[in-house]
């Protein structure tokens, strides 16, 4: 018994030993601190910003959609939100999906963002949320065909101060490009969710090569009626341009 008190005590005191050695805990502190709650901060301005996205979504999909009832009632446009880091907006055979990440996040040490004055700052204005735009096709969710790809439209990345980015195809990937003096807003917002749309409305369904779907086998052929198990998309392979560099 003596024995085991003995080392229990040893235990102890090395582990107090070590629980004093401020100069780590000093390190840690500081790193949580800065990053940690840096990223918290991001967090928390990414999400107050995906709030006033989808609120203007939902008033964009009312007024859409009243005009459209006067032109061509069967042309739906419909805002659904499915939570605090998802939000619907479908309009005809198409549908946006705006989905905020619950993480924050940095970018390599080769990236553009690094070699401007204001990151060079302050480094911690170099994390970011990330809000990605997503086109499907609404006939996709309609019907549970859960083969069907979506693409990537753009994505939106926000550091602590409200400066922004937009990575994205056409409009959108050239419109949105000043992090350092660019603040998003509900007009910029505006701006991106209508250059979207209008990707999304010009961005039309090809048909796939016929070589692509040329032999189903039997399990497909018979589930077709049930799940259309065949892949649809607008664009199979489709590729941001700096992918294909």
């Amino acid at each position: 018994m003596f024995v085991f008190f003995q080392v229990t005590s040893q235990k102890e005191k090395y582990f107090l030993q070590n629980l004093t050695n401020m100069s780590e805990n000093k390190k840690i502190l500081e790193l949580l601190k800065t990053k940690s709650s840096t990223k918290q901060e991001v967090f928390r301005v990414t999400k107050s910003v995906f709030s006033e996205l989808s609120d203007i979504l939902k008033k964009k999909a009312e007024i859409l959609s009243e005009e459209m009832k006067k032109e061509d009632k069967f042309v739906e446009v419909d805002f659904n939100s499915k939570g605090d880091f998802e939000s619907h907006l479908k309009f005809s055979g198409d549908r946006l999906i705006f989905h905020m990440h619950s993480n924050v996040f940095d970018f390599a040490n080769s990236h553009e963002i690094h070699k401007t004055s204001y990151v060079k700052e302050d480094k911690m204005r170099s994390f970011c949320g990330v809000i990605h735009i997503y086109n499907f096709l609404n006939d996709s969710f309609k019907y549970n065909r859960i083969n069907d790809v979506g693409n990537l439209v753009a994505r939106i990345f926000i550091n602590k101060d409200k400066h922004f980015f937009v990575e994205g195809e056409k409009q959108l990937g050239f419109l949105f490009n000043d992090f350092v003096n660019q603040k998003i807003n509900i007009q910029t917002m505006e701006q991106i969710i209508d250059a979207s749309i209008l990707f999304s409305l010009k961005f039309d369904l090809i048909t796939p090569n016929f070589q692509d779907i040329n032999l189903v086998d039997v399990h497909h052929l018979l589930d077709m009626n049930n799940s259309h198990k065949l892949r649809t998309s607008k664009s199979l392979g489709f590729k941001f341009s700096f992918e294909n560099k």
